[in-house]
């Protein structure tokens, strides 16, 4: 059965499978790995800034140092506005370059209603989160 797994079975209590879809399945999961990955990410950057900060300068040109900025949501206000057009023109960078994974394709198409990554999932058939990659010392092809 579609979205089974140990030791719950089949738990969604909002009911956004009811369609049995599986392509839809897929993409939602594709999406909640995604979004898992964010917030993990996320929550690193909140926290990584109270136990360390990089040396030198944020922002030269505005004598801004990396010790300078606060940690938290204080910081948004710091980072001039170049900084954050770095952090969007990389964000959509690296959203852009998924391995047609993802709201665009290789080519830069758009795919919000998310059949270019259920055609990309079908073609490569990999599982959700699986991006190809294995880390160095924690990946085995022990399949337990």
């Amino acid at each position: 059965e579609l979205g089974v797994q140990a030791p719950v079975g089949f738990w969604d209590p909002l009911g956004l499978s009811k369609d049995g879809s599986t392509e839809n399945f897929r993409r939602r999961r594709a999406t909640e790995v995604k979004h898992g990955r964010i917030s993990m990410l996320a929550a690193m950057g909140y926290i990584t800034p109270e136990f360390f900060r990089w040396p030198g300068f944020l922002s030269p040109g505005n004598g801004l140092k990396f010790a300078d900025v606060p940690n938290g949501l204080g910081a948004l206000s710091k980072v001039p506005t170049a900084g954050w057009a770095q952090i969007f023109l990389y964000a959509g960078f690296v959203e852009n370059s998924a391995n047609d994974f993802g709201w665009f394709d290789g080519s830069g198409n758009t795919d919000f209603d998310g059949k270019l990554m259920s055609s990309a999932m079908k073609k490569k058939e990999r599982a959700p989160g699986d991006e190809g990659w294995r880390p160095p010392l924690l990946a085995t092809d022990d399949a337990e």
